[in-house]
């Protein structure tokens, strides 16, 4: 039986990219401090072909993976284009079936709109 911490769809992990490390950092840093992810993990080392106005592009960039609550997503969705340097950013979640119950227990409160008193 699963934990309320443990539903189904309640959590979402979100894909980004950034043009560098330093980017996605600037970016996961302020969506952290916004409450909006719990928590951004910045994987260098990629590479995006895609078309772009007519013509096929390649750029490097770093992924950028974004652990947040479905509860979250419609202002996370809002906020993050108006601090991403793209024009049109990337941003897809896919819902998370499955998850370790203290993790997503972490992860809920630090996305709480209201942090919890300690």
């Amino acid at each position: 039986m699963a934990t309320p911490d443990a539903t189904a769809a309640a959590y979402l992990v979100a894909f980004t990219t950034a043009p560098t490390a330093d980017a996605g950092r600037v970016l996961v840093r302020r969506l952290v401090e916004l409450r909006l992810v719990a928590c951004g993990t910045v994987v260098p080392g990629g590479v995006s072909i895609y078309r772009w106005r007519g013509a096929i592009e390649e750029q490097d960039e770093v992924l950028v993976v974004l652990k947040t609550t479905a509860e979250r997503w419609p202002e996370l969705e809002e906020t993050l284009p108006g601090l991403h340097p793209y024009e049109v950013p990337e941003l897809i979640a896919l819902e998370v079936v499955r998850g370790h119950a203290p993790y997503l227990r972490w992860l809920r409160e630090e996305t709480a709109a209201e942090p919890a008193k300690e």
